[in-house]
């Protein structure tokens, strides 16, 4: 947009169909899938159950994405999730999800990604090495809940974090030249991975099929005991308790919906989307139901590759089935029982294209949440101006990129991811519901696009999120009351905030600067 002496001011709409997908995709994809397969494959324990896990995710997540598109074509503003839990609920609870977005969801996740992302690159650098210590700060002991570990943190910087910290400085930087490098970088390597990801796939459905591991996980002696009692190990003493299967498949939604999850990052960029009432919604369709599709085939092609459970001490890859991959790397495993001695460099090649998107996508999004609070008067003031240049928010990327920093020489934001999942799946609950409230507060609001089965997909959605939080918190408490207290945290900030009248009339500043 240009005032009428054809100066530009606010966000640029440069974001097209094709870059908007990328963002969808590019930020679901980061190694989950690769990794937290085992989980779900220990706690099942049959491969019918196993895929049903996924099925849960992507009936959630696909409900979602369709909900969130009606509310991406009627508010098509800078800050996406945010602005519609400010609209619906109150400015409140906008602001305690970008509070709990800054402090872990977003910041978190990317300094998990690209460290992450540092340690793989050591497979083909033996140099790079999280036990390779340039400046070792201290230790802080493991902290126990009985035989749960609660907290191990080597604060300091290695090798491989050394990588992640330059990779996150990079991404700020790339994305402080303007929106369309950055949506460049994400759709390269959204394609790359697309098709590593289609490539695994095939493999494993094709070439990589073991006889022996489709008999072990589809033959007659396997079972999913959709009607029986399951073991869980629960709570922070590591009981035992008998369960139903729908509380079997709640709990492990803990890591195949945090694998799936990042599809709404790109309503954070609806300020920058051309067309966003047609392409918010279509981007959030194709970009969650190909990435979907495409994690269902990779875990049925888990399945034909390898034996569901095995043996903790086998000695081959096959041996140790999905359920004991070596550090739960199962898409490593996979690869290597179908290409020996160079599996695990295929994989670590895919995991460093797929981290780099991934870590790509939520560095150009996340920044835009903090720029809507800011323009709010609930986030520092300098955060809400623009390069005049290149019209990004340089100053929230900067803030984004050095918090993430401090997370990745701290070495807790694995602790603070195990406690995220909860409070992500609250905010997308009240978010839906907040669909609802806008339907009655609001009924005469434009809305180009609304979403298909309405009410009752919405409430279908609000039930499973609700019915796996209750379980969350009656058998995984460890990780789900330190995530509520996360978000309630940021009651007393917010009222600390606005009582101070901090950044006052912020939403009223010129976006030059």
């Amino acid at each position: 947009m240009t005032t009428k002496t054809g100066e530009r001011v606010g966000l640029e709409r440069t974001l097209g169909l094709f870059s908007s997908t990328a963002i969808v995709a590019g930020s679901m994809v980061g190694s989950g899938i690769f990794l937290v397969a085992a989980e779900i494959a220990r706690i099942t324990q049959s491969a019918g159950l196993f895929l049903a896990a996924w099925g849960v995710t992507a009936l959630m997540t696909m409900i979602g994405a369709l909900c969130y598109g009606e509310l991406a074509a009627m508010m098509p503003k800078a800050g996406g999730q945010y602005v519609y839990l400010r609209e619906a609920l109150g400015p409140m609870w906008g602001f305690l999800y970008g509070w709990t977005l800054f402090l872990v969801i977003q910041t978190g996740t990317i300094a998990a990604v690209c460290v992450g992302f540092g340690k793989f690159l050591g497979v083909f650098f033996p140099a790079v090495s999280s036990e390779h210590w340039l400046w070792h700060i201290a230790h802080v002991p493991v902290a126990r809940v009985g035989p749960v570990a609660l907290g191990n943190m080597e604060i300091g910087v290695n090798t491989a974090n050394l990588a992640g910290l330059l990779l996150v400085v990079a991404l700020a930087v790339v994305n402080a030249f303007g929106v369309k490098l950055g949506a460049m970088v994400q759709n390269v390597f959204t394609t790359a991975k697309g098709l590593a990801l289609v490539g695994m796939a095939v493999l494993g459905l094709t070439v990589g099929r073991h006889a022996a591991a489709m008999r072990a996980n589809f033959g007659a002696g396997a079972s999913a005991g959709w009607t029986r009692l399951h073991p869980l190990t629960t709570g922070v003493g590591g009981e035992t308790a008998m369960v139903s299967v729908v509380v079997l498949l709640a709990v492990v939604q803990v890591g195949s919906l945090f694998s799936a999850d990042a599809w709404n990052n790109v309503t954070f960029t609806a300020g920058e989307v051309r067309d966003p009432q047609r392409n918010l919604p279509l981007s959030l369709l194709l970009g969650t139901g190909s990435v979907l599709a495409l994690y269902f085939l990779i875990s049925l092609a888990y399945l034909m590759v390898l034996p569901l459970m095995g043996d903790a001490h086998g000695a081959t890859v096959m041996a140790r089935g999905i359920a004991h991959a070596t550090d739960d790397r199962v898409g490593t495993a996979v690869l290597e029982a179908i290409f020996p001695g160079v599996g695990t460099g295929l994989m670590a090649a895919a995991i460093l294209i797929s981290g780099f998107g991934c870590a790509n996508g939520m560095t150009l999004a996340g920044a835009r949440v903090y720029y809507a609070m800011s323009r709010d008067g609930l986030f520092f003031r300098s955060v809400g101006r623009l390069s005049r240049r290149y019209r990004t928010p340089v100053m929230a990327l900067a803030v984004q990129a050095a918090w993430t920093v401090m997370l990745c020489v701290s070495g807790s934001f694995n602790q603070l991811l195990d406690y995220v999942m909860f409070a992500v799946l609250v905010f997308y609950i009240l978010t839906i519901a907040g669909l609802m409230v806008l339907r009655v507060k609001r009924p005469e609001a434009e809305r180009p696009y609304r979403a298909p089965g309405y009410p009752v997909l919405p409430m279908i959605y609000i039930a499973m999120a609700t019915w796996i939080c209750i379980v969350l918190l009656r058998y995984k408490p460890q990780y789900t009351w330190p995530g509520l207290g996360i978000v309630l945290l940021g009651i007393p900030v917010y009222f600390l905030w606005t009582r101070r009248g901090g950044n006052a009339g912020a939403g009223s500043l010129p976006e030059n600067g």
